[in-house]
């Protein structure tokens, strides 16, 4: 097993896997102590190449030459699940994956289903099976043991032969363009960028009332900056069930801050509380955010049994196609169908809509059925009387 410790060590890899045709990536690391990830492995593997462990937490190491080729235009990264991972290379490193390969997104259009664990993929298309013992290891401590090493090192070992049979599925099927399109939306760097200006997003409110979301807005920014500032998880400031009362009934002073039940009690005496008192008046005087799509005022409430009908189109389709449906059609977009909010839905959209949403708009508007064949649940086109 080959362990990289050092940066002279690092830039031999890296220099040997420059002419690799792809580069699996992983990593492992702790977040529940901290607010920003601590990177503590990754482990990085090539076809007819060297796999390795490389360890961030070693002294001296410079991880450089590695982001230097996560950046390499003409090398292919391939990733599981690979929003975290991307979190972390473009936080630490500045660089975003590209080409990006996701054998996550890659098997739910290979027809995997949803969310296809890594596990899965390994026992079906490589035959292994993955000693998971090691799941939950603190990878911040040293020294790692033989078998925690082994554990992470198949997180890329077995990637390789996942990545290959995927790929060629997606070619005989002619639907890599439907898996690039996915991808795509990884690489927008805004999905990285954790502005204090939008974390009350994070909270989901359910109401368009203006002065709840201004007052909200202030609130979760002071608690996200509070967060990165200190290095913490946000509910260790304070949890979002204090800021979702917190906003519906604002305080204006400390003794009213106090009496909220979901307000650790001291806090309101506390620096943060003090804090926090003041991003309540600058919410008071603030105007609100824009509200959320799926919150517009405006949307006419579809009738349940539409949206069922549509949900059940959507799985019969998403069979036929052997695609896992949320990949096809959110439970949101399925709604906006049924409520004749078309505009700018993906779901009716480019491979979408050739697999569903052009059926969707035709049993909306009562030009397909759906019946039951032999115990089968099927569509049935119907004749223009």
């Amino acid at each position: 097993m080959r362990i990289v410790e050092s940066a002279a060590e690092l830039e031999q890899l890296a220099t040997e896997l420059e002419r690799a045709p792809y580069l699996a990536l992983d990593t492992e690391f702790m977040r529940d102590q901290t607010y920003w990830p601590k990177l503590c492995l990754m482990q990085v593997a090539a076809p007819a190449g060297p796999a390795a462990i490389i360890d961030p937490l070693a002294h001296g190491m410079d991880l450089s030459p590695i982001y230097r080729l996560i950046g390499k235009p003409d090398l292919v990264k391939v990733l599981h699940a690979a929003r975290q991972d991307i979190e972390i290379f473009w936080h630490q490193g500045d660089v975003i994956p590209d080409p990006l390969f996701d054998t996550q997104i890659a098997a739910m259009v290979c027809g995997f289903g949803d969310s296809a664990s890594y596990e899965t993929l390994v026992r079906k298309l490589a035959k292994a099976e993955l000693d998971k013992s090691a799941r939950f290891t603190d990878w911040s401590r040293r020294p790692l043991s033989p078998r925690q090493l082994e554990y992470a090192l198949a997180d890329v070992t077995y990637l390789c032969t996942v990545y290959e049979k995927l790929s060629r599925e997606l070619e005989r099927t002619g639907r890599a363009s439907w898996v690039r399109e996915e991808i795509a939306a990884l690489k927008d760097e805004d999905l990285y960028e954790l502005d204090p200006a939008n974390a009350w997003k994070r909270l989901k409110p359910r109401t368009t009332n203006k002065r709840f979301l201004a007052v909200l807005a202030a609130i979760a920014a002071w608690r996200e900056v509070e967060a990165q500032t200190r290095d913490v998880p946000r509910q260790r400031i304070i949890r979002d069930e204090a800021l979702l009362e917190i906003a519906a009934h604002p305080p204006d002073s400390a003794e009213a801050l106090e009496r909220i039940r979901a307000v650790p009690k001291g806090f309101a005496a506390s620096r943060g509380g003090k804090a926090l008192l003041e991003a309540i008046t600058r919410g008071r005087e603030a105007l609100p955010p824009t509200p959320l799509d799926r919150d517009r005022p405006l949307r006419k409430q579809p009738s349940p049994s539409a949206v069922d009908l549509l949900k059940a189109l959507l799985r019969l389709r998403a069979e036929d196609a052997k695609v896992a449906p949320r990949l096809i059609a959110s439970s949101d977009e399925i709604e906006r169908i049924a409520a004749h909010e078309d505009e700018g839905l993906h779901a009716l959209q480019g491979w979408r809509a050739e697999v569903f949403g052009n059926d969707a708009i035709a049993l909306r508007e009562g030009k397909l059925a759906l019946a039951l064949e032999n115990g089968d649940a099927v569509v049935v086109e119907l004749e223009d009387e």
